[in-house]
């Protein structure tokens, strides 16, 4: 019979722990150092009072249990990604794939799950995790894996299933999808969610490991992410591996890419809800690689505030967004503005006005076709005096200020006099079902009173649907953003659009009105 030495190694463990730090050996301390020094003198005594501890910290450190990469999260209880990496080689190893039966990998992600936590706090984004993770259980199977791969990001790992073909995982998403729909609820406040989903089909994974199946999920999330919230991908091979946006390399290839103008704005249209006229373009950074083509702003934004690279990117953003107005004046297209986003770093530079005034002189442009876009966080939060000379020495110039992601960095209203705001963007967290869901139309009413009693431009951004666009000019808000518009799109392609945009509102019958 065999001899289980782990078994044995693990009872000499206990025996030790019992000896050296059982409560029994106290009783022992004393006659121990007395007989110490009886017998050897104060230097046996010395010797003794040195070694003991280290006796003690070595029994702690040999009896201590050994760290698992399965420890569970402490908000979720969920395991981490090396537990569902087993769970899937396990899957792999007992169902290999025949075609019909085998398992997959899901990626999920809360979408907007920081702006969440930002808006309400960590504790009650906490709660969110937790009836999350409980709603997600209850889709899934008792012998299904459900784990944490990050804040606001989940994996499932599916045993075998009967079939494993696209629509069933498509299905399987849909259902996961509709399981997070209802609104979610923390200290008598309600939240909706949506989430984006990526998946493996065993079929299309080279490799058949459990670490394979998740990064091809994980490359089929991001995929998911950038086609906006509520997306659902599944994995291709022509797919890129998912990055690790905090690295070293990444930095480097950033500064790279900003050199080589890689990195360049893409245009989003915001248009009137009154009139369906185009009414600015907000400017939005994209890394368009080389080699591996469009890369997402997720993935590189964080290695740009590592770097601290925000500085560099905003001269980028600012040249090519005026350069774009050059080009559409030039071309006969009516785009009365255009909006850039400032980083922190940026508004509390000292010369930033001094910078953008020149800009705008050398492409003789006057200061109102520049909307300068500040997080809301940055009014809430900013007692630096530089940059409220910034913002305010640019508002009188006559650049327009944009208060973004309203609603989630609790800026006071005397901050946004002080910070001399022209119109507010309605964070997409109220945005979203604003159609459908009662709580959010009379949360959306409530800031177009109080914008309107400030005398404030109001835009919704992160418009999803048609029923979200028209709730939001019967609610009246006068402009909105979204893909239900139009997504980001480079500047070369923002001529058609414009042309073809114009066309379409030209054809729209006008409204009956009511007869007086």
């Amino acid at each position: 019979m065999p001899v289980d030495y782990g078994s044995r190694i693990q009872i000499l463990k206990r025996i030790i722990h019992a000896v050296l730090l059982g409560p029994q050996l106290a009783a022992f301390i004393p006659a121990l150092m007395l007989g110490a020094y009886w017998f050897g003198g104060e230097a046996v005594l010395m010797i003794l009072a040195l070694i003991f501890p280290a006796l003690l910290a070595l029994a702690g450190f040999i009896t201590r249990t050994p760290h698992t990469p399965g420890r569970r999260d402490p908000v979720t209880g969920l395991p981490g990604r090396a537990l569902l990496v087993r769970r899937l080689d396990q899957n792999i190893a007992h169902y290999p794939h025949d075609g019909r039966h085998a398992s997959a990998c899901f990626a999920l992600e809360l979408d907007n799950y920081h702006a969440l936590e930002r808006q309400y706090g960590p504790e009650a984004a906490a709660k969110v995790l937790q009836q999350a993770t409980q709603l997600i259980r209850e889709v899934l199977r008792e012998e299904d894996t459900l784990a944490q791969l990050g804040p606001g990001q989940f994996a499932i790992a599916i045993t075998q299933t009967a079939r494993t073909d696209l629509e069933t995982l498509i299905q399987v998403s849909n259902r996961l999808q509709e399981a997070l729909s209802n609104p979610l609820s923390f200290d008598h406040t309600r939240v909706l969610i949506t989430c984006s989903i990526g998946f493996a089909m065993p079929s299309r994974v080279v490799a058949q490991t459990g670490e394979a199946y998740l990064t091809a999920a994980e490359s089929a999330l991001h995929e998911a992410t950038e086609y906006g919230p509520g997306s659902i991908r599944a994995y291709t091979k022509g797919m890129r591996p998912r990055h690790d946006t905090a690295s070293d390399s990444v930095v480097k290839d950033v500064v790279k890419a900003l050199d080589d103008g890689q990195i360049r704005p893409w245009y989003q249209p915001q248009i009137s809800t009154d009139t369906g006229e185009i009414t600015g373009f907000e400017a939005l950074a994209r890394w368009i690689h080389p080699e591996k083509g469009p890369i997402s702003p997720a993935a590189f934004l964080p290695a740009i505030a590592r770097g601290g690279l925000y500085e560099r990117l905003g001269e980028v953003m600012l040249f090519h967004a005026l350069s774009a107005i050059k080009e559409w004046d030039k071309a006969g297209v009516n785009v009365p503005s255009v909006a850039v986003n400032f980083s922190p770093d940026e508004l509390r530079n000292p010369k930033l006005f001094d910078k953008i005034r020149w800009e705008l002189d050398r492409f003789d442009l006057t200061p109102d076709r520049l909307t300068v876009e500040i997080l809301e966080d940055v009014v809430a939060k900013s007692d630096d005096d530089t940059t409220t000379r910034n913002i305010a020495a640019l508002s009188r110039i006559g650049c327009r200020i944009d208060l973004d992601d309203f609603g989630t960095g609790h800026a006071s209203i005397s901050n946004i006099r002080r910070f001399d705001v022209n119109r507010i963007k309605i964070d997409r967290s109220f945005i979203t079902h604003v159609d459908t869901d009662r709580d959010q139309q009379n949360m959306v009413a409530a800031i177009l009173t109080m914008a309107e009693r400030l005398g404030l431009d109001t835009l919704g951004e992160g418009v999803e649907s048609h029923g979200e666009h028209a709730m939001l000019a019967q609610l009246g808000c006068a402009h909105v953003q979204g893909y239900s518009i139009a997504k980001p799109m480079p500047l070369e392609k923002t001529a058609e659009w414009i042309t073809e945009h114009t066309q379409r509102i030209a054809k729209t019958p006008p409204l009956p009105r009511q007869a007086g």
